[in-house]
């Protein structure tokens, strides 16, 4: 990489971040708490895979979702657990009902914001009925606020337990779907949630900003056409919701692997790092999405929450934008495989898990110019090994931990 081209269009994206967040101030979090009521704000992502969906029928025929892999999940290897499964059954979770009941569970363990995985492939959403069907008519729904995270990554064969195996040792490369969109589909899936989402009055915000957050970003700049086609787009989403009443747009990303690697290919342009291209897209906040993303995650969970809390330093050091910290439950995704044995985190107890929440809220302490949000993965990620559901073996413990560390 040319050091002088890679330079010029972060510097120039600097200059822009700059004018376009002179209202932030320092205090701004004393605001934010007052409207929110609670000290910490604690965000589960959701999986929204556990109900009937047509067009998921290709990975799970039963139509119940994914619970077809953990219903039928039977494994076991030496030295690792029986698998687990829901206290509260094989639920149908885009049934306003059955949300009801689970967002009365999440706010009074101290989960107030649910983060909803959000997909849209060939044209439009998939796996919406969880927030659409679900969340958003529940009666309940101002108890536990919301936002969206576009999961704009490309889907393999990772999710039908038949092909899983190879997809997962990449001797099967095919895709179902691709991630990346143009400029045109951008817009429509923009447009889509700023009316659809942002208008609901449990949608989260920060300083009146309403949070949007994009799972893939070099996905996503690679799809549009480079750093300054994306900059461009997520500009006029900026504008466009100011334009909508709205204070302004609180563009979130998450990371994956350390700040230094390259992640754009755009020919026209020369690679920027994971660091580069958040600065230069102006990008407002950032956080992990799970432990596996960043870590290695085969070991004992307090080796590895040891080394998190470094990477929650480095990432607010680092970045040009906020830093929330992340904390996963754990990571086994040996579920959705048939022959193959994952990496799995060791001793993943409810205990040493309330440990980790209690570093995250310290970090949250230290940083008290920027909202007090600490993301969780997850609600409900049962073939991945991490969800705060209570199960057949802690029960509520997950949950209780929450509550300990935040409620209490």
């Amino acid at each position: 990489m040319k050091t002088q081209s890679t330079t010029t269009p972060v510097i120039v994206g600097v200059i822009i971040c700059i004018s376009a967040h002179l209202g932030f101030s320092q205090t701004a979090n004393q605001d934010y708490k007052a409207t929110s009521g609670r000290k910490y704000d604690v965000a589960a992502f959701i999986w929204p895979s556990y109900h009937p969906d047509d067009r998921a029928k290709i990975f799970w025929p039963m139509g119940i979702g994914e619970w077809e892999t953990v219903l039928f999940n039977k494994r076991l290897f030496e030295g690792t657990e029986p698998p687990r499964h829901p206290v509260w059954g094989y639920i149908n979770e885009a049934d306003p009902y059955v949300m009801q009941m689970q967002i009365d569970a999440a706010a009074d363990h101290g989960i107030n914001v649910f983060i909803f995985d959000w997909y849209w492939y060939d044209g439009m959403p998939f796996l919406q009925g969880c927030l659409d069907d679900g969340y958003l008519k529940a009666k309940n729904n101002d108890r536990v606020r919301f936002y969206v995270m576009w999961a704009n990554h490309d889907v393999p064969m990772i999710w039908d337990k038949r092909n899983a195996d190879d997809a997962m040792n990449k001797k099967n490369k095919a895709l179902i779907w691709r991630g990346g969109v143009n400029l045109d589909e951008f817009r429509k899936i923009a447009k889509l949630t700023m009316t659809k989402y942002f208008s609901q009055p449990s949608y989260y915000k920060i300083d009146g900003k309403p949070v949007y957050m994009i799972y893939d970003l070099p996905t996503f700049v690679n799809g549009i056409g480079g750093p300054s086609k994306a900059k461009e787009a997520l500009d006029w989403f900026r504008s466009e919701v100011a334009k909508a009443g709205y204070k302004g747009l609180e563009l979130q990303v998450v990371l994956h692997g350390d700040s230094s690697h390259i992640v754009t290919d755009a020919s026209d342009e020369h690679a920027l790092t994971q660091r580069e291209l958040v600065k230069f897209l102006c990008i407002d906040s950032v956080t992990h999405y799970q432990f596996v993303s960043f870590l290695n995650v085969d070991r004992e969970y307090d080796d590895v929450i040891k080394d998190a809390k470094g990477a929650w330093e480095e990432a607010s050091k680092s970045y040009s934008a906020k830093y929330y910290p992340q904390v996963s439950i754990g990571w086994d995704n040996s579920p959705r495989t048939v022959e193959r044995v994952a990496e799995m985190v060791k001793n993943n107890t409810p205990e040493k898990f309330e440990k980790a929440l209690l570093s995250a809220r310290d970090f949250i302490d230290a940083h008290p110019g920027q909202a007090p949000l600490i993301t969780i993965n997850s609600w409900n990620e049962w073939t991945e090994g991490s969800y705060l559901q209570p199960d057949d073996r802690y029960g509520y413990g997950y949950l209780d931990a929450v509550k300990h560390a935040f409620k209490n």
